[in-house]
């Protein structure tokens, strides 16, 4: 075991897409485990949008992350000590590592892995947050229903692969947006998405959703916000639902879009409502049950994008905002 914690912090708020030079590699020293606590040696760290927004001045629903402190995030690690029941050297386990090698953490921010786990990526995306967000999102904030039309956009991200796959096994019609003809093409032929619509390509998104969904749409599953948003507004269906996860598209834009068809909520008598997963968190194990059953019976697939390298970090994080990651961001840090 190394002697030094490698750490990711933040070295200067960005103000617009965040990347390597907002970011400072800065070891410690290993801290030895205190009662109640383990030390763990990172195997594989989350990237996330939402890592944008703890870094800004003013995040809103989190404390945000000050400069000289480490990226906070989800994790894959093994137990290196313990002084944790049930927690032994060589366990995997789930937890809030953030963009460290050798965290030193209190049991309430790990989680043991359950026995037989071959992927254990699939903590961080499928099973993880952003598997979860998508499904309590689309099943209890879009309340989506057999035969209804979905539009997701973002639909190749983490959180889009999964959430318009929930739809399709719930008997709904889905499309999804997406950049570039090779994503398109996957959504299609290995996710099962119903069509999709590439943005790069279309001059007139709103004419190109009302192509792709002729009768109108049912739910929105938005995690991109701005322009977006406002061509699927223009195509709701009567008791539509508009699903706002994420709006990557406005996070780290110097000039926030101004959404024109928010009126459309009034005719259509549709309801447009956001949400944070944590809200759902005394039924996680509910939502990983029906996760891991679809994925056992080959009806949920899944991609994870991986990056080697702790320090390769922050530049994901970039990635992420420039559309470069096909499925969940992942990075390597130990094998």
């Amino acid at each position: 075991m190394r002697n030094a914690n490698r750490r990711i912090v933040l070295r200067a708020r960005p103000e617009g897409i965040a990347g390597p030079e907002h970011f400072a590699e800065e070891p410690v020293a290993v801290r030895a485990p205190g009662p109640g606590e383990v030390l763990l040696e990172t195997l594989y760290v989350s990237v996330d949008p939402a890592m944008r927004v703890w870094i800004s001045e003013n995040p809103g629903y989190v404390q945000r992350i000050e400069p000289g402190e480490p990226m906070r995030g989800s994790g894959i690690a093994r137990v290196v000590e313990s002084n944790v029941a049930g927690l032994a050297p060589g366990d995997l386990v789930h937890a809030r590592t953030g963009w460290q090698s050798h965290p030193t953490l209190p049991a309430e921010a790990v989680e043991k892995l359950p026995a037989g786990t071959t992927a254990p990526t699939d903590w961080l995306g499928v099973l993880g947050m952003t598997g979860l967000t998508a499904y309590f999102g689309m099943r209890e904030i879009g309340l989506v229903r057999p035969a209804d039309t979905v539009l997701v956009s973002g639909a190749a991200g983490g959180v889009g692969q999964i959430a318009g796959q929930v739809a399709r096994i719930e008997a709904a019609r889905v499309v999804g947006i997406a950049g570039g003809a090779e994503k398109c093409a996957w959504l299609v032929r290995e996710l099962g998405y119903h069509a999709a619509i590439d943005y790069n390509g279309e001059p007139d998104l709103a004419a190109a959703i009302a192509r792709e969904c002729p009768g109108g749409i049912d739910v929105f599953y938005d995690n991109v916000g701005g322009a977006m948003l406002d061509a699927a507004l223009a195509n709701l269906k009567l008791r539509a639902r508009v699903v706002i996860c994420g709006r990557i598209s406005q996070t780290a834009s110097a000039e926030l879009y101004g959404v024109r068809n928010m009126g459309q909520l009034i005719g259509k008598r549709a309801r447009i409502e956001g949400f944070v997963v944590t809200d759902f968190q005394h039924r996680f194990a509910e939502g990983r049950a029906w996760l891991a059953a679809r994925m056992a019976d080959g009806s949920l697939r899944h991609r994870v994008h991986e990056l080697a390298g702790l320090e390769q970090a922050p530049e994901g994080l970039a990635m992420l905002f420039r559309g470069g990651n096909t499925g969940k961001l992942v990075v390597r840090v130990a094998d």
